[in-house]
């Protein structure tokens, strides 16, 4: 019997635990934490409903949160571009990748102009006809309302993408708010505006059906990737739909004596699940995930705040501004839509590529987001697993 529920944290799972609640699932043993987490957009959201998988670090010095707001402390696109072998400064060309979120980022250019110059990519501007921003209905003019956690995760968003493929074009489509009504009909204001990819760093409490939403991310042609989740096992929406790439998360440390330089374990808090609705995807089943519907994650990349990701953010959140260092699946997820871009094979290839070319990825054997009753749902191991799928981006072949 599998658990039936996401943890709403480790900290919350733990005490569970400790009582004898485990639902059939335990979170991981874990060192008191060197730094502060903070959910861009909360840690749950009401049915019908999605909330952004941004998690911001913030150290803690003298008992107070700081943000490390001054530089940048975290991944630099060099950094992503070495760890994943990518072809980063040659490929992309002619690809737009889209971003979808909700509420407004009144920033997100001119935070964008400032990430890529720090760290000398070219710009990209509306003017230039790099980056366009629009609402789900394709207005330029009439833009939802600002929200300070969204913002956060469109300027992580958008960062990504600009790290992982700075000759890609970039859309961002701005849903009016976040219920899947809505984010679905940027999904497909962003296809029919002709994005290659289209990433989407959100997700749902609990699974959710195809049959309900499945429309709105079911585009032949488009690589749709979705966050796996930042609370450990339990299926989440879109991510378990039968039409998208899941993206789970990894731990991301520079290895200098090592042969590829960096090594990954699955982060702790990793999305994983296998959907009780949802039809399995072909490609999995010469892979033993133990699911009999669609299991999750596909690939990953890195997710935890821990080894995170420098992004750039002057919308004023909960005190927090400037440079930040961010984790979550709402990081791998558009790294992944950003591989996809540089792969350009978007067109002629569909979800369950990757499992047909998986010998071209970097399997992560260790780490683990709990434990459940089949291993690999909530432990790293070779070959698929829950937490990181079937591993991270080994260079494009695998997209």
């Amino acid at each position: 019997m599998r658990p039936t529920r996401k943890f709403v944290s480790t900290a919350v799972a733990a005490m569970l635990v400790a009582g004898g609640l485990s639902f059939g699932y335990s979170a991981p043993a874990q060192a008191a934490p060197r730094f502060k987490q903070m959910n861009s957009c909360g840690t749950t959201a009401k049915a019908g409903f999605a909330r952004c998988m941004a998690v911001v670090r913030a150290k803690v010095s003298s008992g107070d949160v700081t943000a490390l707001a001054a530089s940048p402390s975290g991944l630099s696109p060099a950094n992503l571009q070495s760890a994943y072998a990518l072809p980063s400064s040659t490929a992309g060309s002619g690809q737009t990748i889209a971003i979808v979120d909700a509420y407004n980022d009144p920033t997100a250019e001119a935070d964008l102009a400032v990430y890529r110059s720090y760290y000398g990519l070219s710009a990209c501007t509306t003017a230039n006809g790099c980056f366009k921003k629009v609402s789900q209905t394709g207005s330029t003019t009439s833009l939802p309302a600002t929200d300070g956690g969204w913002a956060e995760e469109i300027s992580l968003d958008i960062d990504m993408v600009s790290a992982v493929c700075p000759n890609c074009k970039i859309l961002l489509v701005e849903a009016n708010s976040s219920s899947f009504a809505n984010l679905g009909t940027a999904v497909n204001e962003a296809a029919a505006l002709g994005a290659n990819a289209i990433s989407n760093s959100y997700g749902s409490s609990s699974d959710a059906r195809d049959s309900t939403y499945g429309s709105y991310y079911n585009h032949p042609g488009i690589a749709v990737t979705a966050s796996s989740g930042d609370s450990g096992y339990g299926a989440a929406y879109p991510a378990s739909s039968h039409y998208v790439t899941a993206v789970g998360g990894t731990t991301l440390t520079a290895a200098s004596g090592t042969t590829r330089g960096w090594t990954e374990t699955a982060w702790s808090s990793a999305g994983s699940g296998c959907s009780s609705y949802n039809t399995v995807l072909t490609g999995q089943a010469s892979f033993s995930t133990g699911c009999s519907k669609r299991a999750e994650a596909d690939v990953s990349a890195v997710a935890d705040p821990a080894t995170g990701v420098s992004v750039y953010d002057s919308t004023a959140y909960n005190g927090y501004s400037g440079w930040l260092t961010f984790g979550g699946t709402s990081a791998s997820s558009p790294i992944i839509a950003a591989v996809y871009g540089l792969a350009g094979n978007a067109a002629s290839i569909d979800n369950n590529y990757p499992y047909t070319h998986s010998t071209y990825l970097n399997d992560v054997t260790s780490g683990s987001n709990g434990s459940c009753s089949t291993t690999q749902w909530c432990n790293a191991r070779s070959g698929w697993d829950g937490p990181t799928g079937l591993g991270t981006p080994n260079g494009v072949t695998a997209f």
